[in-house]
């Protein structure tokens, strides 16, 4: 019997995946170990290896292919002793097709705010059970497109609804799609606003021509999760200004002894203060959840950094633990993991605070928005000389203006304030950040 290749969770939260690029093709021999695929998630494209020896019998799932769910077989793999004969009538049913279906239907509302319509309808029932049986990319193009799938007639495997029937559901009955958008925009503004949000249609009406590049399911998951951030987190904003012509100068004066091989930048000695701050004012380090507001206990500075087609945001572990040398090695080696789609979850997923900045961009000051669960993000804008009053007199002095991103749920005015104020002594003296 032809082995299931599947397609993998590379991640906890992982429920689909685009099927970037296959190594091999029909026909070719693989050993346990070899890289057979490349799978692009919501942040970073990663290697897939064969767990089995074989041959590459039938590939299922064609390279580029979109919202590919995780467990569902993408080729299938001929044992030693197999020929192309036994692909015939070959089962390419998703592993614990059944199980799963439960499990990916449960935690949706949780997952998801747009899917919560779809325990309410009681048709096409699983076995013995009242919820929609529908893959999570059909339960997320319904929840967009406004359609009710206790409407759409399922033809995937035992009745499931996929996505192709919920496009077809939207082509027979655009009325009836509408006019259920209208129903739920009445009856709950505020739970309509997530799908709107994920599923902009805005009026494109007098636009000169135009080139349509495809959204990646980075691109999407930075959509939906900043649209959620600032629908769902109430923001308010701390700005000061530090002095920083001593840092530059202590800059200058490490980097000249360091030698080859390091070389600490100002971002590097914002991320070492803002640790050190969190340790002064524990409190700012909070995340809000309905039971509990959580006080992390280390400090797990996520950075955030550019790459081709989104952002996003390498976590500098116990970074209150660590020098400054330390922070710089451990951020370029993590910048670059990141600029060549390397990173692993475990190089992303948690961070305790968040930092932005955009000097190196020459902008003088912005404001952020807040990467849930986090409580706080500071953006950090151009270290510039500006006049300045220095005992009574105008002098110039090389200013760096620094705005804090504080969901009031879990920090407190007065909490950010203070810990502003820690931020910029450490950032105005950095001879203290040394000891």
């Amino acid at each position: 019997m032809p082995v299931k290749i599947l397609m993998p969770a590379l991640s906890p939260t992982m429920t689909e995946g685009t099927l970037a690029k296959w190594h091999v093709k029909e026909g070719d021999t693989v050993e346990s170990g070899d890289v057979i695929a490349e799978i692009e998630t919501d942040k970073a494209t990663m290697e897939v290896e064969a767990v089995d020896e074989g041959k590459i019998g039938k590939i299922l799932v064609a390279e580029g292919s979109e919202g590919v769910p995780v467990n569902e077989v993408i080729a299938l793999l001929l044992e030693e002793d197999e020929d192309a004969s036994a692909l015939e009538g070959a089962d390419t049913s998703a592993a614990g097709a059944a199980p799963a279906a439960q499990a990916e239907a449960a935690p949706a509302p949780s997952a998801a705010p747009e899917a919560s319509p779809a325990p309410a309808a009681p048709a096409a029932p699983v076995s013995g059970g009242d919820r929609v049986k529908a893959s999570p990319l059909a339960r997320r193009v319904a929840a967009n497109e406004g359609v009710d799938l206790a409407t759409v007639n399922g033809s995937g495997p035992r009745g499931r609804i996929v996505k192709r029937d919920v496009e077809a559901a939207m082509s027979a009955k655009p009325a009836a799609a509408a006019s259920s958008e209208e129903k739920a925009a009445s009856s709950a503004p505020a739970a309509a606003a997530a799908p709107a949000a994920s599923g902009w249609n805005p009026d494109l009406t007098g636009l000169p021509e135009y080139e349509e590049i495809p959204n990646s399911g980075m691109r999407k998951t930075i959509a939906r999760r900043l649209t959620e951030s600032k629908q769902q987190v109430p923001h308010f904003y701390l700005t000061l200004d530090c002095q920083i012509d001593n840092l530059l100068a202590t800059r200058k004066q490490l980097n000249e002894k360091a030698g080859d091989g390091v070389k600490i930048s100002v971002n590097d000695f914002v991320i070492r203060a803002v640790s050190l701050a969190l340790k002064r004012v524990p409190a700012a380090n909070s995340i809000w959840t309905d039971k509990a507001t959580l006080q992390c206990k280390k400090q797990d500075i996520s950075v955030a950094v550019a790459i081709d087609g989104g952002l996003i945001t390498p976590v500098v572990r116990d970074a209150g633990s660590k020098g400054l040398a330390e922070i710089s090695g451990e951020m370029k080696a993590l910048a670059g993991k990141a600029r060549d789609g390397k990173l692993m979850p475990s190089d992303y997923q948690g961070g305790t605070f968040s930092v932005s900045n955009l000097g190196m961009f020459g902008i003088k000051e912005f404001s952020a928005i807040i990467n849930p669960p986090q409580g706080c993000i500071l953006a950090v804008g151009a270290g510039e000389q500006r006049p300045v009053v220095k005992d009574g007199a105008l002098a110039i002095a090389t200013v760096m203006s620094c705005t804090l991103s504080v969901d009031h749920r879990a920090v407190d005015g007065a909490v950010g304030a203070e810990f502003m104020a820690e931020f910029k002594k450490l950032i105005e003296d950095p001879l203290s950040m040394l000891l």
